[in-house]
């Protein structure tokens, strides 16, 4: 219901905009039919042609509303956008895919041409000129100005979305439409000669549309790419866990403190799920070592130690066979018992040598095993395991990475 009226509200508003700026903008164009009709069906197929650039998602209209300001009323303009972005979804509407009562929200995304259109409006028409240049950097900035003036209340009201949060969202799209206004300023110049000069803008669009479509294939082939892998590595972590309930459940425990060290640390996506993976995985070459060695109450012999040590190296292995994303978190694991001065196993890899997830890992795991009941010993207290992890920091463990675990933990 907010939604609704914070649509029916924009569209009003709009209406009533448009409406005041063809009444005191009076034009001496006359568009042919062709014209119009050409106009209004590149600016659907425009609309039609969505692609996501960082965080935004992008529509490459500026194309076709520039020469749109010039080969039109200026007047005109805001309503034959409107129109061009009903004609778009019309086909969404038709099929259901989308109800009809969000043509509503039409009007809020053609907000943004009643900036322009006004500034060239005051002006006067006239034919594209390169010469005019800040005259269309102004219509430019009107554009964005109008566009964040209407988007980001309105978005506030119906999400409660900042203004502010809005802004870096909105950045992309601005580079987007900033991009393709010069591309529309040269195909207006060329329909000086011939207003079928618009049509130049076709090839272009069905190449963008084909990136994106291209561009969204790979982003779903990606996201079951990464389920199929994750699936995966929990059915291995289930292995780990029916193999030796402790190691199963420590290794779980140690994802989250790893995920939430990650996030201290502000580790981008890909290695963020690499630890996730790492953490899930970092023990499943336990499953080679002998039950009595793993749960062996007592300290273990030298032959023990040195078996226990290969653990690491077959996890490696067991993921490789795997292949892929796993392939590469296997080697990460090999690393997962290495100690900053260097002593750590199986290659006396020292600092910066270690990987940043590997670090992670063995830092977190440390602190769980420390705080859990293991077979020889009691649980530690929080604050007894972090005082311990800062004592070995510098030498077993990354120092950064203790003190973003204890930052967590405390």
């Amino acid at each position: 219901m907010r939604a609704r009226r914070g649509a029916v509200t924009v569209a009003t508003t709009f209406a009533l905009a448009a409406i005041a700026l063809l009444t005191f903008a009076p034009s001496e164009r006359s568009p042919s039919l062709v014209t119009i009709v050409v106009l209004l069906g590149a600016y659907a197929l425009a609309s039609r042609v969505e692609f996501e650039v960082r965080t935004a998602l992008a529509l490459p209209t500026e194309l076709v509303l520039v020469p749109m300001l010039f080969l039109l009323p200026v007047a005109w303009v805001p309503i034959f956008v409107a129109g061009g972005l009903l004609l778009g979804r019309l086909p969404d509407f038709a099929r259901g895919r989308v109800p009809w009562d969000r043509a509503l929200l039409i009007a809020p995304n053609a907000w943004h041409s009643l900036g322009p259109a006004l500034v060239l409006a005051v002006a006067g028409e006239a034919a594209p000129d390169l010469s005019r240049w800040p005259l269309y950097l102004a219509a430019l900035a009107a554009q964005f100005a109008i566009e964040f003036a209407c988007a980001a209340p309105f978005d506030w009201y119906v999400n409660g979305v900042a203004p502010t949060t809005q802004l870096p969202f909105m950045g992309w799209a601005v580079l987007v439409d900033s991009a393709l206004a010069p591309i529309g300023l040269a195909v207006a110049i060329a329909t000086r000669e011939d207003a079928a000069a618009v049509l130049l803008v076709l090839p272009l669009l069905g190449l963008l549309a084909e990136f994106a479509r291209e561009r969204r294939a790979r982003i779903d082939h990606a996201l079951e790419l990464s389920h199929a892998y994750r699936g995966t590595a929990l059915l291995l972590g289930d292995v780990v866990e029916a193999d030796d309930a402790y190691t199963g459940s420590h290794s779980r425990d140690v994802v989250s403190l790893v995920l939430d060290v990650c996030d201290r640390l502000q580790l981008d996506a890909r290695e963020r799920r690499d630890a996730e993976f790492t953490a899930l995985l970092h023990d499943v070459g336990k499953i080679k070592i002998p039950g009595e060695i793993i749960n062996k109450p007592g300290k273990l012999d030298a032959d023990e130690w040195a078996l226990m040590q290969t653990h690491t190296i077959e996890g490696e292995r067991l993921l490789a066979q795997v292949g892929g994303l796993l392939g590469n978190v296997g080697r990460i694991i090999r690393s997962c018992h290495e100690d900053w001065d260097g002593t750590g196993y199986p290659d006396g890899l020292a600092g910066e040598e270690i990987p940043l997830v590997a670090r992670i890992v063995r830092c977190c795991d440390a602190f769980s095993a420390m705080t859990t009941d293991r077979p020889y010993r009691k649980a530690r207290r929080v604050d007894e395991a972090i005082a311990e992890l800062r004592r070995c920091a510098g030498t077993d463990f990354d120092p950064a990475v203790v003190e973003a675990l204890a930052a967590v933990v405390g």
